[in-house]
């Protein structure tokens, strides 16, 4: 609120010196008898293209518009009294309002517009001496162009380095909002694969079933159904974070620790079980919980793909010495009967580890003692989650 009210002062102040300056230009034009309409008329023009409000500015008064048309009328003037050999006023008011043009033109117009705006912008302020052609001298004349030349380069610069930073600051935002959509399109693949490769062996045991025990049947197609619904929720959300929706998307983040507890709870398939052992705060630092999430739904989706036989799988989150650590194990013996297509590239605990280790943390995965596999994951927790915990 400070800020826009300094700046709103700052405005008032530029308006009220533009329209002293240019109250000036017509008093001295009237106490010389050069007639007031002529100059008056540009001054009108020019102020109006400057000072008229971004709010209320219609559609069609486009900035090249507003640079170009005082400048014309500037330059239409000076050429009238060089033509007729008449003297014409100008003064301290039209020269800073053609300063102000020139910024806007160097700043806000279309490139090819802004150097052509912005030439006739200083073509304007550095011929307006020839209104006084019977009145200025050469030296005059030279020092007037001089002096305003150094003016126009200088409001020029000022205007390019502005525009260059809103350049800088649209690209850097665009590459932002790239690579947060490729980091998203990421997890979308994360959510999907890990569902999928459910719902494939679920399939897999529900054909099983069929022939020996159709009884037992509704659980597995009840698990085939709700990992579906889940990727398609999956899928709704991280579209919608994509489109920048609002509305129905469930807008909570999907990698935290309450989605690390859904996931485990969603896991087990018939003759499994899943736990989850889990000590830790929900106020954990949220770039922390999202890669902790990573951890276990990359793990649990390695269970499916790689040790489908497996009876037991633990999660386990637990603070220890300032640091999170996300264990999560299973009792395979690596038998599964997954399509080669579906193990997946490889490159799960590759991408996992980048994750894991660009926080800090370190990542560990292999066998157990007698047979069965695990993923250790460490993260560094800073100092004030952990005087929260202990």
């Amino acid at each position: 609120m400070k800020s826009a009210s300094l700046r709103g002062v700052g405005r008032g102040a530029c308006v009220g010196a533009l329209l002293a300056l240019a109250v000036v230009d017509l008093l001295a034009s009237g106490s010389a008898g050069y007639g007031g309409w002529r100059p008056a008329l540009v001054l009108v023009v020019g102020l109006a293209a400057v000072l008229w409000p971004p709010t209320r500015r219609p559609a069609w008064l486009t900035p090249q518009l507003r640079t170009a048309v005082p400048a014309l009328a500037s330059l239409l003037y000076t050429a009238t009294a060089y033509a007729l050999r008449r003297n014409g006023a100008f003064g301290p008011g039209e020269a800073a309002v053609l300063l102000c043009l020139l910024f806007i033109a160097v700043r806000h117009c279309p490139p090819r517009w802004a150097v052509v705006c912005g030439l006739l912008d200083a073509a304007a302020l550095l011929t307006t001496p020839a209104r006084y052609y019977r009145s200025f001298g050469q030296a005059e004349a030279l020092g007037y162009l001089l002096v305003g030349a150094i003016l126009a380069m200088l409001v020029a610069g000022l205007a390019a380095y502005l525009r260059s930073l809103d350049y800088r600051r649209t690209v850097a935002v665009a590459d932002t909002r790239r690579e947060e959509r490729l980091a998203i399109a990421a997890d979308l693949h994360d959510f999907v694969a890990h569902h999928v490769t459910g719902i494939l062996v679920q399939t897999q045991m529900a054909r099983m079933m069929a022939t020996t025990r159709p009884e037992g049947l509704d659980p597995v197609l009840a698990g085939i159904e709700g990992a579906a619904t889940e990727a398609l929720a999956s899928m709704r959300r991280t579209v919608g974070v994509l489109r920048d929706a609002t509305g129905e998307a469930d807008r909570r983040p999907v990698g935290d620790l309450a989605g690390i507890t859904e996931l485990t709870a969603r896991f087990a398939s018939p003759g499994q079980t899943a736990t989850l052992h889990s000590d830790v705060p929900a106020d954990l630092p949220h770039e922390v919980q999202a890669a902790a999430f990573r951890v276990v739904q990359e793990a649990l989706t390695n269970v499916r793909r790689h040790a489908a036989d497996a009876t037991e799988v633990t999660v386990r989150l637990a603070l220890d010495g300032g640091r999170l650590t996300v264990l999560v194990t299973d009792d395979g013996r690596g038998g599964t009967q997954l399509p080669d297509a579906a193990h997946g590239g490889g490159f799960g605990l590759v991408g996992l580890k980048e994750r894991v280790t660009a926080l800090g943390g370190e990542l560990a995965a292999g066998p157990r003692a007698g047979h069965g596999w695990e993923i250790r994951a460490e993260f560094p927790l800073p100092a004030e989650s952990t005087r929260e915990v202990s």
